[in-house]
Order: C-alpha cells, then sequence, then structure tokens
C-alpha cells in the first residue's frame, strides 16, 4: 500500500496534492490517502474523488497551525498503524521542512525532489535531477520499507490523477499530538508574508528575462499577466538586478512552478531557470534569437521582438 501525505491550509488543499496522487497511482497496489489538521473533514472529501483505497482525516487542535514538531508525531504514528510500502509526498515549502524530520524519527529513507520513477515494486528506481538539473541519478532506497519519496512540483500532472466511479471511503483518525512537545512558535507563512507569493498555486505565469531589457519595460509584462489573469515572475539576472523582488524568482535557486500557461518574455532558456518551470503543460516563448534554448522546450515559440509582440497580444486580449 502507499500512503500520499496530501497538505492543506486554512482549509485549502495544496493543488500539487493531485500531483502526489497521480505519483502515488503510478508505483502500483493500493493507495490511501491522509490529510492532516483540526477540522479537515472537508478537505478530505475533496480527496475522496481519487481512485483511491480510503482517505484519512488525520485531526487534533495541535495540527490547526503547521509545525514540523506537530507534524512529525502525528504522521509517525499513522505510518506505524498503516505500515505502508512508500509514502508520498509533494515536494512543497511544508514538506522540505519537515519530511527529512519525519523520516529521521521513523528511521527510514527518503528520496527528496524527484521527477519520476523507473521499475517496478520488486526493483524500484526513483529518478532525481542532480547538478542543477543537468544530470538525472536514479536512486535506489535501501532498507525496511516504509520509504518516503517528495516528488517535484510538475514531474505529474494533477490532473492526470484517477478518477474513482465513486467517492472514496473517508475516516476519521485521533491524531497522537503532545501539544507541550511542540517547541516551534508558528509564524506567518511563507506566502502570506508582506508581498510575497506562492508561485507554484498560479494556474498562470507570465515570466520576464534580460530581454525585457530595462526595469521600466517591466510595465509591459505585468500588464500582459493583469490581461491573462496570471502571476508575474522572472528569471534571476530581473531580481538579482532589484527589478522583481526575489520571492518572483523562477528556477534552482527560486521557486519550482507548474502553471498550465508558462509565458516566457526574454527568457534565453539556461538551465538555472528551466528546472524551475519545465513542467507547466503549455510553454510559450517570445524571444528575438530563434537559436535561444528555450524554443527547444516551448510547445509554442515566437522568434520576434517582444515589444511589438506583447502590445499586440494585450490589445487583442482586451477585444
Amino acid at each position: 500500500m502507499v500512503l500520499v501525505i496530501a497538505e492543506q491550509r486554512d482549509g485549502v488543499l495544496n493543488r500539487a496534492s493531485w500531483e502526489a496522487v497521480a505519483a502515488a497511482q503510478q508505483l502500483g497496489g493500493p493507495v490511501k490517502i491522509a490529510v492532516a489538521g483540526a477540522g479537515v473533514g472537508a478537505v478530505a472529501a475533496e480527496l475522496a474523488a481519487a481512485d483511491v483505497a480510503e482517505v484519512i482525516s488525520l485531526e487534533h487542535e495541535g495540527l490547526a497551525v503547521y509545525t514540523p514538531d506537530g507534524f512529525v508525531q502525528a504522521l509517525a504514528g499513522l505510518i506505524a498503524a498503516e505500515s505502508p510500502s512508500h509514502v508520498v509526498f509533494s515536494h512543497t515549502y511544508q514538506t522540505r521542512d519537515y519530511a527529512p524530520r519525519l523520516a529521521a524519527r521513523i528511521d527510514r529513507a527518503l528520496a527528496a525532489d524527484c521527477i519520476g520513477t523507473k521499475g517496478d515494486s520488486s526493483a524500484r528506481l526513483f529518478v532525481r535531477p542532480i547538478f542543477q538539473g543537468r544530470v538525472n541519478a536514479d536512486i535506489a532506497l535501501e532498507g525496511p520499507a516504509p520509504h518516503l519519496v517528495t516528488f517535484q512540483i510538475g514531474a505529474f500532472r494533477g490532473d492526470a490523477a484517477k478518477r474513482g466511479a465513486q467517492p472514496a471511503p473517508v475516516r476519521s483518525v485521533a491524531a497522537s499530538v503532545d501539544p507541550a512537545s511542540i517547541r516551534q512558535k508558528p509564524e506567518a507563512p511563507f506566502r502570506e508574508a508582506k508581498q510575497a507569493v506562492d508561485l507554484s498555486q498560479a494556474e498562470r505565469i507570465v515570466s520576464v528575462g534580460r530581454g525585457i531589457k530595462s526595469e521600466e519595460h517591466i510595465a509591459i509584462a505585468r500588464e500582459l499577466a493583469a490581461s491573462l489573469g496570471a502571476e508575474l515572475a522572472a528569471s534571476r539576472p530581473i531580481c538579482d538586478s532589484g527589478w522583481l523582488p526575489m520571492e518572483r524568482q523562477i528556477g534552482s535557486s527560486g521557486q519550482t512552478v507548474a502553471p498550465k500557461l508558462y509565458l516566457a518574455l526574454g527568457i534565453s532558456g539556461a538551465i538555472q531557470h528551466v528546472v524551475g518551470m519545465k513542467g507547466a503543460r503549455t510553454i510559450v516563448a517570445i524571444n528575438k534569437d530563434p537559436e535561444a534554448p528555450i524554443f527547444e522546450i516551448a510547445d509554442y515559440g515566437i522568434a520576434g521582438d517582444l515589444f511589438e509582440i506583447v502590445p499586440a497580444m494585450i490589445s487583442a486580449l482586451k477585444q
């Protein structure tokens, strides 16, 4: 059995959880989903649409606000009770925080930031990018089950998760948490910080690179993003120059995203940027250099001057 740990915040399911479900379903065998928190029945009911054996609502007041100590306690107890072969997570900011602690607590192997799997249940390998995405390594996890695996956002498509003919059963479980042993005092999460944005949740992104030329030209990209109902993002040179805040950076040293639409304006396609957005469902690139590497991964490419093309797009969108 494969156990998926879904993620929610304030009763809203992180859409990357559906990607984790899709990954788990490819591992073979029955799948269960667990979601931790306080009063997460509605989220569990949403997840019950998946073609899984069961959805577990892991409840405790000490889980109402995320803390690594609280989640590690609760999930360690659940994993011991369920005895899965694998525990699957999406590689979110929250998972990066507590999954290594959880693996250490239960003394089991962890493969983080994976993008795929190979083999079968008797010889399962997990594919993980290394050297900033230049090379993929096949990871064999040793030691007893369960093995813990986190999957990079965009590695699997959430809409590819199989849905059931009827809702899966939902079971509420009282989590084992000792509030006195929680050492952290929660503060505002990343995406709620002043001026911050969690781009991993965006369905459409307009991203700018060096081809935008100067800071005053950011306005045209911002107008296009507004016309599309998209978030505005950038490659590292733009954020390093201070033209956009660092929280809007996409790439190996920024955020990893998998929107339905990724529109790259004047982005050459360096590997450090590509590893952060290659999971987008549809990639549209505009660059005056027809040999730019970004065209190698783009679904649609326009070799031309973005200062001519983008205004025409905005005009068409406003009609």
